[in-house]
């Protein structure tokens, strides 16, 4: 158990910090120095490279959350209602990154390739709102993930 909780929690701090930090901090930063295709070519590195942690991080709850579920709650009847808030946001939050990573990261590339520089803001713009979603769904399931036992 203490491997899977270590693993669960480092996973969900990574993925739900970063989009903190891109979103509270390198967002407000990068339009302020940046000129907007240096900015989309930014963000195009940056998601290369962060979308890859957010992959392995939501393996990483999937296993770790499911094995818990199982094997020490013994399924979806012996875990509490926290755990069942935790399990229905942290789906939520995958399907938005799914869709994130799939329509608007994908446009943004293509559009930035072909330095379709309004296309690729447009883009930006609809990944900035999901991420902003996916933040606050993320301290949400964080916040009753870790507190909720005691509600």
């Amino acid at each position: 158990m203490f491997y899977s909780v270590t693993f669960h929690l480092l996973a969900a701090v990574i993925w739900v910090g970063g989009m903190f930090f891109a979103y509270n901090a390198l967002r407000p930063a990068a339009a302020q120095v940046l000129e907007p295709p240096l900015r989309l070519e930014l963000w195009v590195q940056v998601f290369r490279r962060f979308f890859v942690w957010v992959w392995l991080s939501i393996g990483i709850l999937l296993a770790t959350g499911y094995w818990m579920l199982f094997s020490y709650f013994g399924g979806f009847a012996g875990a509490g209602i926290h755990i069942h808030i935790m399990h229905g946001g942290g789906l939520l939050m995958v399907a938005i990154y799914l869709h994130l990573f799939f329509v608007p990261y994908r446009r943004l590339k293509q559009a930035v390739i072909i330095q379709d520089y309004p296309l690729a803001g447009a883009q930006l713009n609809q990944i900035r709102q999901l991420v902003g979603l996916n933040t606050v769904l993320g301290i949400i399931v964080i916040t009753v993930a870790s507190a909720g036992r005691y509600m």
